[in-house]
């Protein structure tokens, strides 16, 4: 059974210009990772867990915000990895300065024997739509292109 997450496409009009708010993976094997390594604040869930609930959980998790508002279904995505992301798309503002994070716990360097502790996210930026789309992992540009066609663009 494939890996499933759940995130939040927060965005903004910026002078009617859609914005994206995107996060970029923490800890050393994505530290010099740029374009097609972003990602909307997600993360995985369990079965019997309601996809929404998750999604605002771990946008919670990630950034250190509660998010609220009208939160509009986009359809699920494919990964290249096989995960099946759910997403959903509210309009909202974050000052990205005020992003704090959980941690996670992996082995590094690997096979050392030792363990450090690196936030799950190590930065949130906002994008316009066509940066967001290099910026992303490619799969998830779809949510983006979904979001504009709901908003008339």
């Amino acid at each position: 059974m494939p890996r499933k997450s759940a995130g939040i496409l927060l965005y903004r009009l910026k002078t009617g210009v859609p914005e994206v708010f995107l996060v970029h993976p923490g800890g050393p094997l994505h530290a010099k990772k740029d374009l097609g390594s972003w990602s909307i604040p997600k993360g995985e869930f369990e079965e019997g867990e309601e996809p929404l609930a998750a999604a605002r959980r771990e946008f919670k998790e990630e950034t250190g915000a509660e998010i609220g508002g009208d939160f509009t279904a986009l359809s699920p995505i494919k990964q290249k990895s096989g995960k099946i992301v759910w997403a959903w798309a509210v309009k909202g503002d974050f000052d990205e300065k005020e992003l704090v994070c959980n941690l996670f716990t992996m082995e590094w360097p690997p096979r050392s024997g030792r363990y450090s502790s690196f936030p799950e996210v190590d930065r949130g930026e906002w994008f316009g739509v066509e940066l967001a789309r290099q910026k992303m992992i490619p799969a998830q540009a779809a949510l983006v292109d979904e979001l504009l066609q709901l908003l008339g663009n």
